[in-house]
């Protein structure tokens, strides 16, 4: 008899996985869409207008004597994609609770790969910049795009192991990870140890309420707003406090106990139905505690994490990362920034760095750790079909064009990045696609399908 619960519990742990793949990949299109938009407008007549609008114009807001401004672009980076690196902190701590990264032997295959992935590329980035102003920009080819990457490796259909896919989210995740890591401890500056104080006690009084048992979602809100203006004022960048934030986000229901939740429903909707029927409620008064105690016993049954990421991901995915992409996307492409050297050195450096370092990086460590025991390939996955994923992770959008804004002041070097961004994600997907096409089409012939827990021998 155990053979259907175990099933229903393989269904239940596969399918918040199943559903982001399907959000990623779809919003990917959203994402291409925004950056040619981007593109087109950058280079048209209104291009000044383009410049204007993301730098120029401004939000402001004052209260009480306090006053706060930023320009749009800004907004867009700070505030925006602290809600983006909010939902990434959720997903991180889900796998580090509860999936691909939860064991140290599901956990050591992708983070071995990523970190191959940040370390290489970055020292093929330095290698062209070493000693020089455009070095600074070594962290912008570390980082994958997981929409981009999902979306390219789902033209595959089924024909790609669920076990690759798997691999492929959670070295994205791990990815993340490091990305946040490098951005608060390497792209730091002017930093104000009062400003930082104050932001690590908001974050101290969201961990008292979850604590406390404080169920409601604005008032951590407005403490996760707080804690985000202090990370401003701190120099940390914004978007850690995000993270942080959603590291702090507990992984269990209020109410766990599933029979308790079913008894209390099913007595809750018998009385509103009772009520209904017996005409007693004529103003809805009943009707309507009923519900809201019945709406009450749902949010029992799910974690605050996984009622978030519900929440956020599609606005995140279909919203936040589209507006980012038109903010950051656009670089004028004239004779004169094609021609300059520094433009064309830092292209080249970021774009090598996604097409050779990525692949190469995650292959190589992915190797070492199942060669010393550590972590063993999926089922069903040979190396081919991993050198394609490392190619595929080579896809570097939102995070690198993220941290090109954190790097680069010398337009040259921003327009640089972003042109060797487009240029390696281009050919990073096209080639990822080719080759793990090919791999699949040969997956009977390596070691991995004779036993993946042996393959390390």
């Amino acid at each position: 008899m155990t053979a259907p619960s175990s099933a229903s519990l393989a269904d239940r742990l596969s399918r918040p996985f199943e559903r982001f793949f399907r959000i990623e990949a779809a919003s990917a299109g959203v994402l291409f869409a925004m950056m040619l938009l981007a593109l087109a407008w950058a280079n048209s007549a209104w291009s000044e207008s383009y410049h204007h609008f993301w730098h120029e114009e401004h939000i402001a807001l004052s209260l009480l004597g306090w006053h706060f401004e930023m320009s749009l672009g800004h907004f867009v980076n700070d505030a925006l994609m602290a809600i983006f690196f909010f939902v990434v902190g959720l997903e991180i701590k889900r796998e580090l609770v509860h999936g691909e990264l939860s064991t140290r032997r599901k956990a050591m295959l992708p983070v071995a790969g990523a970190l191959g992935g940040m370390v290489v590329p970055a020292l093929i980035y330095t290698s062209f910049h070493f000693g020089g102003p455009a070095v600074r920009g070594w962290g912008v080819p570390m980082a994958t795009d997981i929409a981009f990457a999902v979306a390219v490796m789902s033209l595959l259909g089924n024909r790609v192991p669920r076990g690759l896919r798997v691999f492929l989210l959670a070295l994205a995740i791990a990815d993340d990870l490091g990305a946040v890591a490098v951005i608060a401890i390497f792209y730091t500056e002017n930093l104000s140890l009062g400003n930082l104080a104050l932001s690590v006690a908001g974050l101290a009084v969201v961990y008292g309420m979850n604590r406390a048992g404080v169920r409601a979602f604005a008032a951590y809100w407005i403490v996760g707003g707080i804690c985000w203006y202090f990370m401003v004022q701190s120099g940390v960048h914004a978007t850690v406090a995000g993270v942080f934030l959603g590291f702090l986000t507990p992984t269990r229901p209020p109410n766990p106990s599933e029979e308790s939740l079913l008894h209390r429903g099913q007595g809750l909707v018998i009385s509103l139905w009772d009520r209904v029927r017996s005409g007693d409620d004529s103003h809805g008064a009943m009707r309507h505690q009923a519900a809201r105690q019945l709406q009450r016993v749902g949010m029992d049954a799910i974690s605050p994490l996984d009622y978030l990421v519900n929440e956020l991901d599609r606005w995140v995915a279909f919203l936040i990362m589209p507006v980012f992409a038109l903010a950051n996307a656009g670089v004028h492409l004239d004779a004169s920034t094609l021609s300059n050297p520094e433009t064309q050195g830092v292209a080249i450096a970021v774009a090598l760095g996604l097409l050779l370092g990525k692949p190469i990086g995650i292959t190589l460590f992915s190797l070492l750790a199942v060669r010393t025991g550590l972590a063993a390939l999926p089922a069903g996955v040979n190396w081919s079909a991993v050198a394609a994923t490392g190619l595929m992770a080579g896809i570097g959008f939102t995070v690198a064009l993220f941290i090109t804004s954190l790097a680069f002041i010398e337009p040259s070097h921003t327009d640089g990045a972003k042109i060797g961004i487009l240029s390696g994600s281009f050919l990073a997907a096209v080639l990822g696609l080719l080759v793990l096409n090919r791999a699949l089409g040969d997956t009977g012939r390596d070691e991995s399908d004779i036993d993946p827990g042996m393959s390390h021998h």
